[in-house]
């Protein structure tokens, strides 16, 4: 018998980044007797308000545990309500994402239980922990104007409640992704690097217009644009690959993780247009290889990308942003002084013990 803390961690909505997230977690905190749930990744109404419904019947909510650690797609209320003797086992939230600040695309059939569920499992659960400091601060904003709206018997104290038991803590970077360059970044023809989820919050019509802004500043370039796809996306991606597909050097997602390793040591830029990133992985890892960063001025980019290498944020002027992204690069890559800036303090050996005494501090918490 182990006598290593019991640790059940669950994950209601468990994409790329949080499948990741999860294993590496695992991985580096053996310490730890960890056991896990994880529910996929597709139907996400169901997933974020069913998921309590779907873990009902699963044996490891009759087990002892030590500590309950769930993300923030998992209903935490529900799940305490419908397993009353896990009431007192201490909980940690850990938020990859807020549904608050999720920026809608216009096709969804808006609703507040997204919300809730993300607000109901904060105040549920006995420390709550954000990756960046951009996600703690627009949730508890948008908690509070969320509230606000509310008819009568709103909660004056809710947020104050969730902000006094939480800490931000980012997604680790692998150390191995930390790497010396062979080459420098290639100033004249820059391999550019656009690797996010191919979805409308990640903003492919900026890229265009930052693409055709290029071609008319006759700025030589190359361009792979890599991630997740899925069986709709946006049209900005086929005139992408019609307009600019003499640029191209690789084009979709790369299946193996070794390969997609590579590509990131050879571009000499990694780029974000983004309207939606609580933390930015794709640009993290990037960074990490050796590139210099291109990111607008907002969301989690500030806590990391140097001032000098994010261009201005015009969120309500796509075509605008667009064009300034370019004529920025244009200026980035003609200072002698630009170099690439390796986020060091994300790395996995820097945060491992960080997350073992948040780990220890919420168990500790919950029995004073």
């Amino acid at each position: 018998m182990s006598d290593r803390p019991r640790i059940l961690l669950l994950s209601g909505y468990d994409a790329a980044s949080h499948r990741r997230w999860r294993e590496q977690l695992v991985a580096s905190q053996p310490s730890f007797e960890w056991s896990s749930l994880a529910l996929p990744a597709r139907h996400f109404r169901w997933r974020i308000r069913g998921n309590a419904l779907s873990w009902l019947e699963a044996p490891e909510f009759g087990e002892s545990w030590d500590l309950i650690l769930a993300t923030s797609m998992v209903d935490l209320a529900g799940l305490r309500a419908f397993h009353p003797h896990l009431a007192h086992v201490p909980t940690l939230l850990y938020m990859h994402e807020n549904q608050v600040a999720y920026p809608g695309s216009g096709r969804q059939h808006s609703s507040a239980e997204p919300v809730m569920v993300n607000l109901f499992s904060a105040l549920a659960a006995d420390r709550v922990v954000f990756n960046s400091e951009w996600n703690r601060e627009s949730f508890l904003a948008g908690t509070s104007r969320f509230l606000r709206r509310m008819p009568d018997r709103k909660p004056q104290t809710a947020t104050e409640r969730i902000r006094a038991k939480s800490d931000v803590l980012p997604v680790p970077i692998s150390d191995g992704l930390f790497r010396e360059r062979s080459q420098p970044v290639d100033r004249q023809t820059p391999h550019l690097l656009w690797n996010h989820r191919w979805e409308y919050d990640k903003g492919p019509d900026r890229l265009v217009a930052m693409l055709a802004r290029l071609e008319s500043l006759e700025q030589p370039y190359r361009l792979s644009v890599v991630g997740q796809q899925f069986r709709r996306e946006p049209e900005a991606f086929a005139e992408i690959q019609s307009r600019f597909g003499q640029r191209l050097v690789h084009w979709g997602y790369v299946e193996d993780r070794a390969d997609y390793d590579r590509l990131l040591v050879t571009a000499d830029v990694v780029l974000s247009t983004a309207l939606h990133d609580f933390q930015g992985l794709s640009m993290l890892e990037g960074m990490a290889s050796g590139c210099l960063a291109l990111a607008p001025d907002r969301l989690a980019y500030p806590e990391y990308v140097p001032e000098t290498q994010r261009y201005p944020s015009l969120e309500d002027d796509p075509i605008r942003e667009g064009e300034g992204a370019a004529e920025h690069l244009v200026r980035l890559l003609s200072a002698a002084d630009a170099k690439a800036a390796p986020p060091e303090a994300w790395r996995l050996s820097r945060l491992a013990g960080r997350y073992t005494e948040i780990i220890h501090a919420t168990r500790r918490r919950a029995v004073s």
